[in-house]
């Protein structure tokens, strides 16, 4: 069974930069569909980026120029770097794994105040 675990979340100010890091588990990893998504209080969960396995990627309008998401097949890890924050950003992160379902992991907040 494929698990995730994400970290790298915490306060910053904006304009600052943090880098979200998510570990699965599970041989499964180099082929499937990786993904950021990230969900606001009261909002929807929206997705933020995602990457194939063969490292084409996708991102939202909203976080283009400021965001870029990676993979390490070898290490099975999925990477966030966000530059430019802004309190827009402000939401729980949540890494998911697409191959014929979803997994999701636990998430981890990232808060963007002064």
């Amino acid at each position: 069974q494929v698990q995730l675990v994400e970290s790298g979340g915490g306060l910053v100010q904006p304009g600052g930069s943090l880098r979200l890091s998510c570990v699965a588990s599970g041989s499964i990893f180099s082929i499937a569909v990786m993904g950021w998504y990230r969900q606001a209080p009261g909002k929807q969960r929206e997705l933020v980026a995602s990457i194939s396995y063969s490292g084409s990627t996708n991102y939202a309008d909203s976080v283009k120029g400021r965001f870029t998401i990676s993979r390490d097949n070898s290490r099975n890890i999925v990477y966030l770097q966000m530059n430019s924050l802004k309190p827009e950003d402000t939401a729980i992160y949540y890494c998911n794994l697409k191959l014929n379902g979803n997994v999701w992991g636990q998430g981890t907040q990232v808060t963007v105040s002064s």
